[in-house]
């Protein structure tokens, strides 16, 4: 009886342990894997939500009744594009990196990364909350974030990496609990295009050509039927 008491002691403070350990170790995904399947993005697979600041711009210019040059209200400009830094994500993409459980099937699915590409989804999502724990630690010992010199972008995750994605959410289909690598990488790649215009040469060019010609073709729109009048 003793032996048998004694072992059921040691099972229910062996789980009282383990539930108080659960919070600071990898396990914690166990946890978050429920609201993260809740909050998980439910719109069809490549929409992506376009820039208010961007969308208000768009539509004072094409809106003949709105003065184009008036300036805009307030507030209603945003301060950055993009994310360089885990402060710059919401906190869905923060949970996200939390409940990760490292099992590799984004990357296992990512054409990117089966073609050679540096490109890793678990990475992405393993280097956001490392950064995210190292801010963490900051503003707990500051009181309030201080600037220590880095952040995600380049000191965690390279421009290379970002710009292999082929956007085609084949990461986001193959987790099974709800988490997008590609809205991170979405975001930051915004940050690079409207914040630094480093956006690699080719794509510079094409949007060049749009801007100018009308088309991602370095012709001018006048001439596009011209082939015609060889035949």
């Amino acid at each position: 009886m003793l032996f048998e008491r004694t072992f059921w002691w040691l099972h229910i403070s062996g789980i009282l342990i383990f539930l108080n350990y659960l919070y600071y170790s990898k396990h914690l995904h166990i946890l978050l894997a429920f609201p993260n399947t809740f909050f998980a993005n439910l719109d069809p697979k490549g929409k992506f939500v376009n820039n208010k600041t961007v969308k208000k711009e768009v539509k004072r210019m094409l809106d003949p009744n709105i003065d184009p040059y008036a300036s805009l209200e307030s507030g209603s400009e945003s301060s950055k594009f993009g994310a360089s830094d885990v402060l710059d994500f919401n906190w869905v993409q923060l949970m996200n990196s939390y409940t990760c459980t490292e099992c590799g099937r984004c990357t296992s699915e990512c054409p990117a990364n089966q073609t050679g590409k540096l490109l890793s989804p678990r990475k992405i999502m393993m280097d956001t909350r490392d950064r995210l724990e190292e801010v963490g630690a900051n503003i707990t010992l500051n009181g309030s974030f201080k600037d220590d010199g880095k952040q995600l972008l380049n000191n965690y995750i390279s421009q290379e990496e970002l710009w292999a994605c082929t956007s085609c959410n084949a990461c986001v289909e193959a987790c099974p609990i709800g988490i997008d690598p590609l809205s991170i990488i979405m975001d930051m790649r915004q940050y690079l295009v409207m914040e630094q215009s480093a956006a690699p040469g080719d794509l510079n060019n094409m949007m060049s050509n749009i801007e100018n010609n009308g088309a991602p073709w370095p012709f001018n729109n006048q001439d596009r039927l011209l082939w015609a009048n060889d035949n």
